[in-house]
């Protein structure tokens, strides 16, 4: 064999180790944030105990809310820290703090044990939490995409997202085998535990895989490394390409925690369906979320991100409420698995394309940080605030369809966003727009 072949598997072969490696910490997060929309219930009671169930939820989904408006300060913070310092090193540092966040929520004595201590350390660990997952993305994403071969950073970008389908895999079966083994007081009482356990016991492995990632090689060759407080001016300075990467992740994020985090809560309460049900759905769900998000990514490569983001977002626009009123009109198993497939489609599609495009957008110096802040913006005030805000929609509306509502208003921003960034038909990244913005 000619030692071209074997270099090219050699190399092959390291580049999908390094993606392993760099998207194992998403793993974490995603696992234990999903664990905290499905067992949203049973952690309620367990810490916001209220003789409102919907009072119980809304202090469960605020919490969750609280902890991701952190993700901001973390994407600010660490994402200069990881400008400056390095992908890898920084990587390392978002893991160490997700994990001590994920462990405060693990151990936490219930109200009735500590009473209003519990609460408070679990909203500092949910802090803990939002802080870190500010930078997790955009470092991760920016890590594939300046590992990634020419012609293909949609494609490996996009491995980010899929990632974290990984754990909202594994996350529900667990969920789905414990709801099987267990009776539903011993679940609510303390079986909601064990999965938080769980997600504990996997901290050193991952601790593992991320020390042993290299640093990227765009990286390395960049003759100045820019100080924290430059970061910070020049991030400053391109404010409006950060406003429209976060227009244009609003549909990633709102989508993506519809269809996990708060599909279990919706189809239990809201559509009244079983448990083995609605965790049926998210496990089909995250299979083909992993499945869509490469096939966006590589499809944005081939005809151009702004074609992509469209055509799904204007889908979006036009079918989340009628899809979900046909949902809600006779709630059955098929019927909700219809439904959130078509969303899936539309997140995983959306978010490939997504991923690559703002990783494009934003100044490469401080790429970072504004891809991290972009998106934690989306995230905390809009993707996160989707549980909460479907919920307070269908309590002020009796319409238990209103959270296309909040589907459709992100949908249209991402078109707005994306029709501002991608002016008139050309398919070519708009890089200009970051220089404009400076």
């Amino acid at each position: 064999m000619s030692p071209a072949p074997i270099a090219h598997a050699s190399n092959a072969k390291s580049r999908l180790g390094a993606i392993l490696r760099a998207t194992s910490g998403n793993f974490l997060e995603q696992f234990d944030f999903f664990l905290f929309g499905f067992y949203a219930s049973a952690i309620g009671n367990a810490f916001f105990p209220s003789g409102s169930e919907t009072a119980s939820l809304l202090n469960t989904f605020g919490v969750f809310w609280l902890g991701a408006l952190m993700r901001p300060v973390g994407a600010i913070v660490l994402g200069a820290y990881i400008d400056q310092i390095g992908r890898r090193q920084g990587l390392i540092i978002t893991l160490s703090i997700m994990a001590i966040g994920t462990i405060i929520i693990a151990f936490c004595p219930g109200y009735a044990t500590i009473g209003i201590a519990a609460p408070a350390i679990v909203l500092f660990g949910r802090l803990l939490q939002g802080f870190s997952a500010g930078v997790e993305v955009g470092g991760v994403s920016v890590y594939l995409s300046e590992i990634a071969t020419p012609g293909n950073r949609g494609f490996y970008t996009s491995f980010q997202s899929s990632s974290q389908q990984v754990a909202i895999f594994v996350a529900a079966l667990i969920g789905y085998f414990l709801s099987e083994a267990l009776p539903a007081e011993m679940v609510a009482a303390w079986g909601w535990r064990i999965p938080f356990f769980l997600g504990c016991l996997i901290v050193p492995l991952i601790f593992f895989l991320r020390r042993t990632l290299e640093e990227t090689p765009e990286f390395l060759v960049m003759k100045n490394h820019p100080t924290a407080r430059e970061v910070f001016a020049s991030t400053l300075a391109n404010w409006r390409i950060v406003i429209l990467g976060m227009m244009i992740a609003m549909l990633t994020t709102t989508t993506f925690y519809f269809v996990t985090v708060y599909t279990p809560t919706f189809g239990r309460h809201v559509l009244q369906l079983s448990s083995q049900s609605t965790l049926l759905v998210t496990l089909l769900v995250a299979v083909t979320n992993f499945m869509w998000n490469p096939i966006g990514g590589a499809i944005s490569d081939r005809i151009g991100r702004k074609p992509v983001l469209l055509t799904i977002a204007g889908l979006a626009l036009v079918t989340a409420y009628p899809a979900l009123s046909w949902l809600v009109t006779d709630p059955s198993f098929g019927k909700m698995l219809i439904v959130e497939m078509m969303f899936s489609f539309y997140f995983g599609t959306y978010s490939g394309a997504m991923l690559g495009a703002l990783v494009e957008i934003v100044p490469k110096h401080i790429r970072t940080t504004c891809f991290s802040l972009a998106f934690a913006l989306a995230a905390a005030l809009f993707g996160t605030f989707t549980p909460l805000a479907s919920t307070w929609l269908i309590d002020r509306t009796d319409d238990k369809a209103s959270p296309g509502f909040w589907l459709m208003f992100a949908a249209l921003l991402g078109i707005i966003a994306a029709l501002t960034i991608y002016p008139g038909n050309t398919k070519r990244v708009a890089k200009a727009v970051a220089t404009r913005a400076a």
